[in-house]
């Protein structure tokens, strides 16, 4: 039981990263926070 609860937790997190990463792609924004200068210039 324990197990399963923690399963569920760890899955809840994972997909409330991916979809605050979809939101934030869809949106325009990006990791560096929108100055690619300081990320090495990659974001884009």
């Amino acid at each position: 039981m324990g197990t399963a609860v923690v399963l569920a937790v760890l899955v809840a997190a994972v997909g409330g990263i991916i979809y605050k990463m979809v939101k934030d792609k869809k949106s325009g924004k990006n990791s560096c926070g929108g100055d690619c200068g300081h990320c090495g210039g990659g974001c884009h």
